[in-house]
């Protein structure tokens, strides 16, 4: 039972670094970097945790795929949308425009006396 710990816990520590590493290049550094580090850490942390979860369902049951393992990857899944959503978000509000760099259009004309 040990070893399965064992397996367990490194199996986490992976799938929280491909976690991170899917998400910025995914949803863009950029993006990402925007979030607090709360989010990012609830989300990322979430997401390994179902992934572990759901390969402890997968290994304890009769069968790999069974309504346990299911509800867990559907629990991780709920998580990396959750990620995707946050993303999102933070392309559509927290980022920076380029309102500075560029000039408003304007039409200047100028009356020509013959």
């Amino acid at each position: 039972m040990a070893i399965l710990r064992l397996a367990y816990s490194t199996l986490f520590l992976i799938a929280l670094m491909a976690i991170f590493i899917v998400w910025s290049q995914v949803g863009g550094q950029n993006h990402v970097d925007l979030l607090p580090w709360s989010i990012k850490l609830g989300l990322g942390f979430a997401a390994a945790y179902g992934t572990v979860r759901a390969t402890a369902a997968s290994v304890a049951g009769d069968r790999a795929w069974n309504g346990l393992t299911v509800r867990w990857l559907g629990f991780t899944l709920a998580i990396l949308a959750a990620c995707a959503y946050a993303t999102y978000y933070a392309h559509m509000n927290l980022e920076e425009g380029d309102a500075d760099d560029q000039q408003p259009e304007t039409t200047i004309s100028q009356l020509e006396m013959r």
